[in-house]
């Protein structure tokens, strides 16, 4: 009965509630009140009623008279569009349901809006039944479309429920201080193995210290920060090479942090590049008219080899608002548009490749949306993309979802996010994939006789779950003189051994030395690291397909051309137990060729050396005939046999310790050593 009487008594109370309206008659008591009150609304209105209506800029005025008088159907429905139109718009919902409590009349547009804000608030079924409600404005020409819009809001809160219902195992962090502040920061990019972080910043102390006079905010600079621990270390600008008077926003990073995308507003919106030299980046500098056209280009991301770029444009030609597009950086080719798997009748934005070259993380404002943009994966298979899979809530909100990276290691993801827990306005966050939930621990008990004093009890552990990780190797490390310690910029091309075709090429820091490759699964790959001056270094990762995320940390020192000095050939391989060259080495022995064409004078001895495992003699037979084999293939190729000798050594001059594997493999090598220069 009580329950009833409550019910009751609200309905009641709802019927009772009227507009108190900003009067004389109402306030005559407070005219001064009354009088800055309704100055504030003017204020407020003259940006609420621009073409476009200025929200931000209407809101604080419109806020300040809500503080003299907060029952006034039209002040809150202004206030709840207002805040729709802004960063917080899940604030909107309370404002609404006021406006219409207090005069469910106010604005022929109040059920759209109250289905948006009880959208934005995750209210999925409320939302819904107000959708159904609304109608088109007065004058409204293209009901068709105000139609469509409505069917589409109702599909979205469909998707919002069903993904709700089955969330993702995620943390969701604020990124900290270093990074985030008062003010709106996003669009974060990483370079692959998380150390570095650049992003967009409208923050206090922009380059030039002016404001946007559009949105009243600072003009956007980059920032960048390196981690330190677990947390990130404070930001800096870029500096005014890449930070202009204007706009200069993020848009994407290759892996190793040395190439940096850039968004400029010249020509309606486009796309440049600056490059890290040593410590400072360079003037970024256009990307060419196969990219950049008179539409708005607005984001982009590297593949990992650095050959070609995915791009954002709504460029005339599209499937919808804004396309996804793939294009050669240094080709001739047009931009290739990705199709209907990928693009839609509606926006795409955002777009983010992961360094294992395969998996595409965009946002998009179709698919299975829940509202606004949401972020999708895509998986490259076969000659094609997958059809977009959601990530799922909480990541993804009602509201827009945009410019998601994730680590090579696939367990860190970062974005920008307006949450209770900001520092003042947008700040970024980073989630943590936790893999799926792990069963729970199970506790059985024998049920014996009662005479028993304790019964037998068996606990049953449930296995560990795993982590999905991505399919990628990060090599990382610095390149030095073997000598000095000094750091080299040297070049580090990346080999597909079985195709002898060089896939990439990257440059280490030229201040630091610092170099990192990624190295999708699937290949047997050749690292050479070469330096005018130096004798080259060569690494080998073979990579078969499924192989998980690893990281290699390995710190090269290039040695100059001396006598005595050795070098190992990690790239030459031969049948099991034979010294029958397979056809991967051809790129290490051609690199070995040219070296010897280009230093006339020089003489080398080749070596071949084995592990300890099995007979001693005929370790040392196997390994002098493998090194015969590589002197008898440069022969054939013009270097006469007086430079060249070999010898076979066996396992007596190991370079690891025999007792593990690794060590064993290290000591199965070919070599050689300068003799002559």
């Amino acid at each position: 009965m009580y329950k009833y009487l409550l019910a009751f008594l609200l309905l009641s109370s709802a019927a009772q509630a009227q507009s108190v309206e900003f009067s004389k008659e109402q306030f005559s008591s407070n005219k001064d009140g009354l009088k800055a009150a309704l100055k504030s609304i003017k204020l407020g209105d003259e940006w609420y009623q621009n073409d476009p209506p200025r929200y931000e800029q209407a809101l604080p005025h419109y806020l300040e008279a809500q503080k003299f008088n907060s029952e006034n159907a039209e002040l809150n429905l202004k206030i709840g569009d207002c805040y729709l139109h802004s960063g917080f718009k899940p604030r909107a919902l309370a404002y609404l349901q006021k406006a219409y409590q207090l005069n469910s009349g106010v604005d022929p547009r109040i059920h759209y809006l109250l289905g948006r804000g009880l959208h934005l608030n995750g209210k999925w079924q409320e939302a819904t039944a107000e959708y159904k409600q609304a109608t088109p404005a007065t004058g409204t020409k293209n009901t068709a479309g105000f139609t469509q819009d409505i069917q589409k809001k109702i599909k979205e809160c469909e998707n919002g429920r069903k993904l709700e219902a089955r969330p993702i195992r995620v943390f969701v962090d604020n990124a900290g201080p270093g990074v985030n502040s008062p003010y709106p920061d996003y669009g974060p990019v990483i370079s692959a193995d998380e150390s570095v972080i650049l992003f967009t910043s409208r923050r206090q102390g922009s380059t030039g210290g002016e404001k946007d006079p559009e949105s009243g905010g600072f003009f956007e600079d980059i920032y960048q920060s390196v981690r330190e621990g677990k947390s990130w270390g404070p930001a800096r600008g870029l500096g005014e090479t890449v930070n202009t008077a204007g706009h200069d926003a993020t848009v994407g990073l290759s892996p190793d942090a040395q190439r940096l995308l850039v968004y400029v507003e010249d020509n309606g919106g486009d796309l440049n590049e600056s490059n890290l030299r040593g410590a400072e980046w360079s003037k970024p500098r256009q990307l060419g008219s196969r990219i950049n056209s008179k539409a708005h280009e607005s984001s982009a991301a590297y593949t990992p080899d650095g050959r070609s770029l995915l791009f954002v444009s709504d460029k005339p030609g599209g499937l919808g608002g804004r396309d996804i597009y793939k294009i050669e950086i240094e080709g001739r080719g047009p931009a290739v548009n990705l199709g209907l798997t990928i693009n839609t009748p509606y926006g795409e934005e955002g777009v983010f490749l992961h360094p294992d070259g395969k998996t595409m993380y965009f946002s998009s404002e179709g698919h299975n949306s829940m509202g606004g943009y949401d972020i999708f994966k895509s998986t490259y298979q076969n000659g094609q993309w997958s059809a977009p899979e959601n990530l799922g809530w909480p990541i993804n909100t009602p509201d827009d979802d945009v410019f998601f990276v994730i680590s090579a290691s696939g367990r860190h993801g970062y974005y920008s996010s307006f949450r209770d827990d900001g520092m003042g306005s947008k700040d970024i966050y980073q989630i943590t994939f936790l893999g799926p939930e792990k069963p729970p621990v199970l506790s059985q008990e024998d049920q014996l006789l009662a005479s028993r004093v304790q019964p037998v009890k068996e606990t049953l552990l449930a296995p560990p779950v795993p982590v999905a990780t991505a399919q990628v190797t990060i090599l990382k490390g610095t390149v030095t003189d073997a000598t000095s310690k000094q750091p080299l910029e040297a070049t580090i091309d990346v080999i597909d051994n079985s195709r002898n075709e060089n896939i990439a090429s990257f440059r280490a820091n030229a201040q630091s030395g610092r170099y990192l490759v990624s190295l999708p699964s699937g290949l047997n790959y050749g690292i050479v690291v070469r330096q005018e001056g130096y004798l080259f270094h060569s690494e080998n990762f073979d990579l078969p397909a499924g192989a998980a995320y690893s990281e290699v940390v390995k710190d090269i020192q290039l040695q100059k051309l001396d006598v005595g000095v050795k070098v190992v050939l990690n790239n030459i391989f031969f049948d099991f137990d034979k010294a029958t060259l397979r056809k991967e080495s051809t790129g290490e022995l051609e690199r070995l060729q040219k070296l010897l064409a280009e230093t006339p004078a020089l003489r080398l001895e080749i070596s071949g050396h084995t592990d300890n495992v099995g007979n001693a003699a005929y370790n040392k037979d196997l390994s002098q005939r493998r090194a015969k084999a590589v002197v008898d293939y440069l022969v054939t190729k013009g270097v006469t046999k007086d430079r060249l000798t070999f010898a076979g050594y066996g396992d007596t001059q190991p370079v690891a310790p025999n007792t593990t594997k690794a060590g064993r493999q290290q000591n199965r090598r070919t070599e050689f050593k300068v003799t002559g220069k």
